[in-house]
């Protein structure tokens, strides 16, 4: 799903070359939200357990010209599903980790008509849960926030197209903090991190 996610930015970029930048670039703001295909990853990010989500959130532009400064405040469903054990004994882990995310990006306007966009992002835990299943039970429970690192950090990078008061864009956090904290945890994460693909819409209300 990752690589659908990258192919589609790179069409988005491609058709950025043919669009006309003759008229006035106007920063944006509003609230935007879409859908998350979240993973965590260890050496390298795949895409063979992705847990579909969502995020929520609102974001402004500052500054002016070209180049602008985009910080974001969004809410932002992640997680994956990790399998565990041997021969006898194995089972498979389903994780829901949600984060308040603050993007900081570094934005490129092509005009009024697209723009791309880099940079940081810094993510809060404010919930986790769990449903494990194996050879012997199944069990749901809450994890205690303590088992995973409260703070995220990492890059996002995407690309968004314009339409009056509305955008519709494509984005990649690439998480580099390990998320877990306790034994329990790295039993079953190992040096797990944060990978999350975003198709979103924006809406400009200003």
């Amino acid at each position: 799903m990752k690589n659908g996610i990258l192919t589609l930015a790179s069409l988005m970029l491609l058709t950025l070359t043919t669009i006309s930048t003759s008229h006035a670039q106007e920063n944006r703001g509003g609230i935007k939200g879409g859908v998350n295909f979240s993973n965590l990853y260890v050496n390298e990010a795949d895409d063979e357990n992705v847990r579909v989500g969502f995020h929520i959130g609102v974001f402004t532009q500052l500054g002016e010209g070209s180049f602008v400064l985009q910080p974001e405040l969004n809410y932002s469903a992640k997680g994956a599903r990790t399998e565990y054990g041997g021969t006898t004994y194995n089972g498979t882990a389903d994780f829901n980790l949600n984060y308040l995310d603050i993007p900081v990006l570094a934005t490129f306007k092509i005009g009024d008509a697209a723009d791309i966009h880099f940079g940081p992002y810094f993510g809060y835990l404010v919930g986790a849960r769990s449903k494990t299943e194996d050879n012997f039970f199944s069990t749901n429970r809450e994890l205690d926030r303590d088992n995973f690192e409260k703070w995220d950090f990492g890059l996002a990078g995407g690309a968004a197209l314009n339409f009056d008061v509305m955008s519709v864009g494509v984005r990649y956090n690439y998480g580099l903090k390990e998320i877990a904290k306790s034994g329990d945890a790295k039993s079953l994460l190992g040096d797990a991190k944060n990978s999350n693909a975003q198709i979103f819409l924006a809406f400009n209300l200003r």
